[in-house]
């Protein structure tokens, strides 16, 4: 397999919304598809047909282009050699494989009812042992196993529903390597007959996923540690079948965990505490229960995928912000983790702010300009008074306060409209009969002003302080709160420049009447 061309695959089922944990499987499959040269294949599986949802596999594409994890070849992305890459149009070629199996008695036909299941589960967990349908209980059960041979073509012949179960050995170890975590070896009395193929026709996931992978000559196969009870199942079916020597490497990846460490992260998790577990917003077609997406409240797609990234794998160096090109000549397996990776909330706001910051000033002022006109449309002020070199400007003052574009009005929309309140706390600590007479005095002096630059500004505030025998340090947040209604924000004399003369003159002069009062 080592001159083979590397194929990955991402094969969620549409069962729902994508989970970051998905996202993050698909991207250390991209990662490691560019890193080696290879392919990254979309392939939905979709053989339950019980749990499918609509829009579903329409929301793993979105997902998957949002965050710019894009694979050459799949569902929505094209086809390739190997089309198609939905299960359930595939569905055709599986009996084949189920047949052989039979044929050389690696599996067997079950017929029993939901009923006989149920009762042999009870007698069995009575008896104080497995409730498995396995090399022991088996023997007692209604399959080709224990039926006479023209029973068994009589009632595949009346149509009688029935199951195929792979026939596990009663005493072998089976042995699956595994990239991240080095040798697996689980015996197969721990593992029971699993289903691989029903009489609808369609085949269970442990079937459709091995054949699937094996004919698409998938060469690594990248999951989530959940799976990693089923890969010694799906090993004895590659021995089986014969495919031993082209069998996929297999890497299983780390669970992601609660912020607290205990157990795994959930969409619950996210609604309790207020951040999202999925890439977009979600509406539950069922319930229209509404989950919340990164998308929606404002990450940048390159953030969030950097973050997640950093969920179960290390750089080589202290490196933490990556572009997708670099993160994908760094990726290695070696470097992922084994134990499970805690989420951080506040490490997810910190990765966007360091997004933010690296976009341009103009960047910023493209995307802000949208809510700008919005929130000025609602102070019934037309927009057109907007400019882009002018919010140019605003963002570069106010892009090291935030963490997304959307907390930018509340920064800054005092560059747009006049404050119609003012820090309470900072008023009743500074503003007196003195500091009144300040503010008056300051405005008397800016008016006076040819040029308004920071430079002219500052000089003339502390000027103005000096003459009236006052600390500057003592009114600059006063005359901070005159002019912007907030106790904080930008460089306080940039801000001035920004503002313009007649800005600052008239929001003085009104801050003092309203003050007065």
């Amino acid at each position: 397999m080592e001159n083979r061309r590397v194929r990955v695959r991402f094969a969620p089922s549409p069962t729902g919304p994508l989970h970051m944990g998905g996202v993050r499987t698909a991207l250390y499959n991209y990662l490691f598809a560019k890193k080696n040269g290879g392919d990254f294949i979309l392939r939905i599986e979709d053989t339950d047909q019980e749990r499918f949802v609509p829009g579903a596999e329409e929301y793993i594409i979105e997902s998957l282009k949002w965050c710019g994890i894009c694979p050459n070849e799949g569902i929505g992305f094209g086809d390739g050699t190997y089309a198609p890459y939905r299960q359930s149009e595939r569905k055709p070629m599986y009996k084949q494989y189920a047949d052989q199996l039979i044929k050389s008695g690696h599996a067997y036909y079950a017929f029993d009812s939901r009923e006989e299941l149920d009762e042999m589960r009870k007698r069995m967990e009575a008896a104080g042992g497995t409730s498995a349908y396995n090399a022991i209980t088996r023997q007692s059960m209604k399959n080709s196993l224990t039926l006479p041979e023209d029973e068994v073509k009589k009632r595949l012949e009346s149509g009688q529903a029935y199951v195929v179960r792979i026939k596990i050995p009663r005493n072998e170890e089976v042995r699956v390597q595994d990239l991240i975590r080095g040798w697996v070896v689980v015996h197969s009395g721990q593992m029971d007959d699993k289903v691989l193929f029903k009489s609808d026709g369609m085949p269970t996931y442990h079937l459709a996923n091995v054949v699937d992978d094996y004919t698409m000559k998938i060469t690594h196969v990248i999951r989530g540690e959940e799976w990693l009870p089923s890969a010694p199942l799906h090993v004895l079916l590659y021995n089986y079948f014969g495919w031993e020597n082209n069998m996929p490497q297999f890497a299983h990846l780390p669970l992601l965990l609660k912020p607290d460490g205990n157990g795994k992260l959930s969409k619950r998790d996210g609604d309790r505490l207020g951040f999202p577990v999925f890439p977009l917003e979600w509406q539950d077609p069922a319930t229209k229960e509404i989950s919340s997406g990164y998308r929606e409240k404002g990450y940048f797609p390159d953030a969030f995928v950097n973050m997640i990234a950093l969920l179960g794998w290390h750089s080589s160096g202290n490196q933490e912000i990556f572009t997708l090109d670099e993160l994908s000549n760094e990726f290695s397996l070696d470097r992922v983790s084994k134990a499970g990776a805690k989420f951080d909330p506040e490490k997810t706001k910190w990765f966007n702010q360091q997004y933010l910051r690296k976009r341009s000033d103009e960047e910023l002022a493209k995307l802000f300009l949208p809510i700008v006109k919005e929130k000025l449309g609602s102070h019934h002020l037309p927009s057109a008074e907007i400019n882009l070199q002018y919010l140019t400007a605003v963002c570069k003052l106010i892009k090291e306060k935030g963490n997304f574009i959307n907390e930018f009005w509340s920064l800054g929309s005092f560059f747009f409209v006049e404050p119609d309140k003012y820090d309470t706390d900072v008023i009743k600590k500074r503003w007196n009969e003195n500091s009144s007479k300040f503010i008056l005095a300051l405005k008397d002096t800016y008016q006076a002003l040819q040029t308004f630059t920071v430079t002219e500004t500052e000089s003339a505030f502390k000027s103005t302080a000096e003459k009236m025998g006052i600390n500057p340090g003592h009114v600059m947040q006063l005359f901070r709160v005159c002019l912007s209604g907030l106790g904080g924000g930008p460089a306080l004399f940039e801000m001035v420049e920004l503002l313009g003369k007649q800005k600052v003159v008239s929001r003085l002069e009104r801050a003092v009447a309203v003050l007065s009062k």
